[in-house]
Parts: structure tokens; C-alpha cells; sequence
């Protein structure tokens, strides 16, 4: 049912003719939404427990760090 709501939204955001400020504040809600951080909380579990089930398979699961390097990889530098 979740997935539908969400085909749903994505779908009349997408093919809405209510203009572009109903677009505006359909983007803003959802961002509204997202950086909420009961959601950010929930993704980054949903994450870690995807994570565990998968381990290294799946790359784009790792965390970045700080530098902007996701966790193991190494970046070569210029001599």
C-alpha cells in the first residue's frame, strides 16, 4: 500500500498540471519530510539492518565520511 502512495505522489508530481507553484510545495513538503529527523533516523536503521543482510556486496550502502570517502576506499594523491 506504501508503495502505491508513493508511485502515486511520484506520479502526480510528475504529470501534475497544477502548475509549478503546486510543484514548488509538493518538493518543499517532502523535503520538509525527509530532513526530518525521526525519517533520517529510520533510513539510517533501515540502512544498517540492509546492510547486515548484504554486507559488502552492495557499495553504495557504505557510510561516507567526513571527507566525502565512503568507509575502506583509499584516494591517491599527487606527488
Amino acid at each position: 500500500m506504501k508503495t502505491f502512495l508513493l508511485g502515486a505522489a511520484v506520479g502526480y508530481v510528475l504529470g501534475t498540471k497544477a502548475g509549478r507553484a503546486r510543484y514548488d510545495q509538493i518538493v518543499r513538503t517532502y523535503r520538509k519530510v525527509a530532513d526530518h529527523p525521526m525519517v533520517q533516523g529510520a533510513a539510517g536503521v533501515a540502512r544498517a539492518k540492509v546492510g547486515e543482510k548484504v554486507g559488502n556486496k552492495v557499495p553504495f550502502l557504505r557510510q561516507q565520511g567526513h571527507d566525502g570517502h565512503r568507509a575502506g576506499e583509499t584516494t591517491m594523491t599527487q606527488a
